[in-house]
């Protein structure tokens, strides 16, 4: 069914809190009923109720496949509501028939004489509301554990390696995080990339060429010669005529006017 490990984890789960619960029925209902009648001895309503909890153990398939559905698919009501009273009437009929068989095996085995489970006009009704109990309770119980399996934390993702970026020097390649790249200053046919580390770097690139592959990874263009990186700016002086001075760090770069969308980028 496709189940992810944090679903089955939640199934089983659920599945192990019915077995409590049934388990806890089963004594309940073998002692009450040697309570109010001792002369049947201990025997058959343990396989009484033995068998029923077996065979419900087994078709709790039933309402873990329909909560399992209502979960991933959330139907309307109009469509879940036959569904479930589809499943329901299945459950009821797996869950006689597997009781009654198990009860004539044990019956015949430990008993030495036949079981008669009674007409089944008025037995199976009087089962059916007792399933109908046992299926809501356990399609709600299967719901809830799906529902939990799914705002699970997810696992912690490692963080994204830092993007970088390649300074071609004729043959010589340095690859630098971008985080690095302090700015960039035309320097005739070339261009300078000034580190954080205090290298100064040369490629043979345009400013115009440059912007396109920079500006996406944050680098701003600030002057017909200076891209600066927006992440490294540490102050941004006035310098008068609405031109301005940026700082990063000890370097300082020009903002000119011309570049208006610059300054917005820079103060944000």
């Amino acid at each position: 069914m496709g189940l992810s490990g944090e679903e089955r984890r939640w199934l089983w789960r659920a599945w192990l809190l019915g077995v409590s619960l049934i388990s806890a029925i089963c004594v309940v209902n073998v002692l009450t009923i040697q309570h109010d009648a001792p002369r049947l001895g201990l025997l058959p309503p343990t396989i009484w109720e033995a068998s029923s909890a077996l065979v419900t153990l087994v078709i709790f398939a039933i309402p873990a496949g329909m909560a399992l559905w209502m979960v991933r698919v959330r139907p309307r009501w109009w469509v879940a509501v036959p569904a479930h009273l589809t499943a329901v009437v299945l459950y009821s009929i797996l869950h006689v028939a597997g009781f009654v068989a198990l009860r004539k095996l044990a019956y015949l085995a430990l008993l030495h004489q036949p079981y008669v489970f009674g007409p089944l006009s008025t037995e199976f009704p009087y089962e059916f509301r007792k399933d109908m109990m046992s299926y809501g309770l356990a399609s709600i119980i299967y719901y809830l554990a799906l529902r939990r399996s799914g705002q699970a934390e997810p696992l912690a993702l490692a963080p994204a390696p830092p993007a970088t970026f390649d300074i071609q020097d004729g043959a010589r390649m340095t690859r630098v995080p971008v985080t690095e790249i302090l700015a960039v200053t035309a320097a005739g046919n070339y261009a300078e990339f000034v580190l954080a580390d205090g290298r100064k770097l040369l490629m043979r690139s345009s400013m115009a060429a440059l912007e396109a592959d920079l500006a996406p990874l944050g680098l701003v263009r600030t002057h017909r010669s200076w891209l600066v990186n927006a992440g490294r700016v540490t102050g941004l002086r006035p310098e008068g005529s609405g031109d301005y001075t940026v700082e990063l760090g000890d370097l300082e770069a020009p903002v000119s006017r011309r570049f208006p969308q610059a300054l917005t980028a820079l103060r944000s």
